[in-house]
C-alpha cells in the first residue's frame, strides 16, 4: 500500500509499503483523509524516537466489525484493558498502550490503518470528511471542560494562534468564558477575529496578570514561561502541547505565585462529533491546504509554514 514512513533519515512516501495485518479486535480502515498535526511536525524532529507510518488525526471507512462500510473516526491511545489503570477507566493512560502514529502503532498516513473496534466512533452524516478529520484536535480541545469547571473563570487566554489554539479558544468561548487569543501571525489571528474571537499580537500585549486560566498551545520551549507571565497569582495554566527536546522552563513563579499547572491531552471524540453535527464549532476556515499522499514532503514544508493552520492529506474517495 502507499503509506509516509518516518525513518532515523527522515519522513518518505513509500508506494509498496506492507499492508497492515488486522489482529483480534483490530479493524482495517480505508483511510479517505488525514490531517498533519504540530505533534508530526515534532516527531519528524525526534520526539517520542518513532519509526513508521505517520498520522494520527484521520477519517475513513471500517472495513470490518460492527461499523463495516461506514465512515468512522478513530481514538489514537490502544490499551491493554487489563492494567490497573484501564480498570479505573483510564485507557489513555494505559502503560502498555500503543498510540496510533505516535508510538508503536504506524498511524493513517497510509491507505490502511488498523484501529481497535472499541476506539471508534461513527461520523454523523451532516458532518463532512474534512471536519471528520478534525475530531481527534477538537476532543483534545474538549478536554479542557472535561478537567475544568470553566464557569469558575472569568478571563482566559489561549496562547498560540495555530490550529490547536484555534479549536481551544473556540470551545472556550462556546463554554461562555471570554477569550483571547495571543499568537504572532496576523493572518492566522484574523480567522480567529472572523470567528468572533477576541486576538491580541505578542508584541502588543498589555501584562497585567489578570487572566484567570491561560492555556499554552504554543508547542513552544518558552510557552510555559509566558503563560506564568500572563496569569493572576492562583490563577490555572493548562499545557496542551509538546515539544521535541528538553524544554527546562523556569517553575519557581509557579511555587511564588501558587499556580495550579494542568496537563490535558486526549479528551472525548463523542463531545467533538456532536460539537461537529451541531455546527457548535466551525473548522472549515482552519483548512489552509491539501495534497495527495504523494505530496507529503510539499504538505509538511506548508504545514510548517505561516500562515497555513491546518493541511490535509487526500488519500482516497469516499
Amino acid at each position: 500500500m502507499q503509506a509516509c514512513v518516518l525513518t532515523k533519515t527522515g519522513l518518505r512516501f513509500n508506494a509498496d509499503y506492507p499492508s497492515p495485518v488486522p489482529q483480534d479486535g483490530m479493524v482495517p480502515v480505508r483511510v479517505i483523509t488525514a490531517g498533519v498535526c504540530e505533534t508530526d511536525l515534532q516527531l519528524i524532529k525526534g520526539y517520542m524516537g518513532f519509526q513508521g507510518v505517520l498520522g494520527h488525526e484521520f477519517v475513513g471507512v471500517a472495513e470490518g466489525g460492527p461499523f463495516a462500510g461506514q465512515r468512522v473516526v478513530g481514538e489514537i491511545n490502544c490499551a491493554c484493558h487489563a492494567c490497573d489503570l484501564c480498570r479505573d477507566g483510564m485507557e489513555n493512560h494505559c502503560p502498555n498502550r500503543t498510540v496510533i502514529g505516535i508510538l508503536n502503532h504506524d498511524g493513517a498516513f497510509a491507505e490502511t490503518v488498523v484501529v481497535p473496534h472499541e476506539n471508534l466512533h461513527l461520523v454523523p452524516d451532516n458532518v463532512s470528511d474534512d471536519e471528520a478529520v478534525f475530531t481527534e484536535p477538537l476532543a483534545a480541545a474538549f478536554q479542557i471542560p472535561a478537567q475544568l469547571n470553566l464557569d469558575a473563570f472569568d478571563r482566559a487566554i489561549v496562547l498560540g494562534d495555530g490550529r490547536l489554539g484555534n479549536l481551544c479558544a473556540q470551545v472556550i468561548s462556546h463554554a461562555g468564558c471570554h477569550v483571547t487569543v495571543v499568537g504572532k501571525h496576523a493572518a492566522k489571528l484574523a480567522v480567529l477575529d472572523e470567528l468572533g474571537i477576541n486576538t491580541a499580537h505578542l508584541s502588543d500585549l498589555v501584562i497585567d496578570r489578570t487572566a484567570d486560566l491561560v492555556v499554552d498551545c504554543t508547542g513552544s520551549p518558552t510557552g510555559l514561561e509566558t503563560a506564568c507571565r500572563l496569569v493572576r497569582p492562583r490563577g490555572t495554566i493548562v499545557l496542551k502541547t509538546t515539544v521535541a527536546g528538553d524544554t527546562g522552563p523556569a517553575l519557581a513563579p509557579v511555587v511564588i505565585d501558587e499556580i495550579t499547572v494542568v496537563g490535558s491531552r486526549c479528551g472525548p471524540f463523542d463531545v467533538a462529533l456532536k460539537a461537529l453535527k451541531q455546527g457548535d464549532v466551525h473548522v472549515a476556515p482552519l483548512i489552509s491546504a491539501r495534497f495527495p499522499l504523494k505530496e507529503i514532503d510539499k504538505a509538511i514544508n506548508a504545514a510548517r509554514t505561516a500562515p497555513n493552520l491546518k493541511v490535509l492529506l487526500d488519500i482516497s474517495s469516499s
